[in-house]
């Protein structure tokens, strides 16, 4: 079984003092290694399970889908937030191009919304969660993997320090990544004022195991409840 504290937290710590010493192979497998774990075993082709995956398994509609407090969100929503901060972050601004989201994976997925989530409501939140396809967001999910993976591998030292343009930036709202709204306007300037090797580092891996940690708390919750 994972743990974030045993078995994440000395990594990040790792990958956070590689860029700062600008050891690129180094960091390309801390990267490797922290982003195999918030994704499926598909995206590194591995046999071993990953967090994704232990959460995956056995995981019901039920468990998906609701909301079990007032204080909570729902595992949908969870990993739709990190899967689409992390293609608008790597694709967008790290490989300063456009975002895997289409047309058509909203169709698949049989949703609307293009923007993080960040300032639904509880009622949005949970309209949402019962209207999106979980296999065809688990798809969506590997495939940003991939594309992330494949970021990764094209790494360069030069990369690590570079910042954003604001016609990148202006992209994310265009392409309705990010709503103008106060809840959600604000990771513009907080991603504006990143370089990439501060966006490796939260949210492309951080990020992504937070919300992952609380999809694992919100499953276990899920199975205690009465049916």
């Amino acid at each position: 079984m994972f743990s974030v504290g045993q078995d994440w937290n000395h990594r990040q710590s790792l990958l956070k003092q590689a860029i700062k010493e600008q050891k690129i192979d180094k960091i390309k497998d801390l990267l490797y290694e922290l982003h195999s774990i918030v994704h499926s075993s598909r995206v590194y082709k591995s046999q071993k399970s990953s967090f994704l995956d232990e959460i995956c398994e056995d995981l019901n509609e039920k468990a998906f889908r609701i909301m079990p407090t007032s204080n909570d969100v729902t595992i949908a929503w969870n990993i739709w937030h990190i899967t689409r901060i992390e293609d608008i972050t790597s694709n967008i601004l790290i490989a300063n191009t456009n975002s895997i989201l289409t047309d058509t994976w909203l169709e698949r997925m049989k949703i609307s919304i293009r923007d993080t989530g960040n300032a639904m409501s509880d009622e949005e939140i949970l309209s949402f969660s019962n209207e999106i396809f979980l296999e065809e967001l688990l798809a969506y999910r590997d495939s940003v993997g991939i594309r992330t993976k494949q970021i990764i591998e094209n790494l360069t030292l030069e990369d690590l320090k570079r910042k954003f343009m604001k016609s990148q930036l202006n992209n994310i709202l265009t392409e309705g990544g990010v709503l103008e709204h106060p809840e959600s306007i604000w990771l513009l300037d907080f991603w504006g004022k990143k370089n990439v090797g501060g966006i490796l580092l939260m949210p492309v891996t951080r990020h992504q195991v937070v919300h992952l940690n609380d999809c694992n708390k919100l499953k276990k919750k899920c199975g205690n409840l009465k049916t």
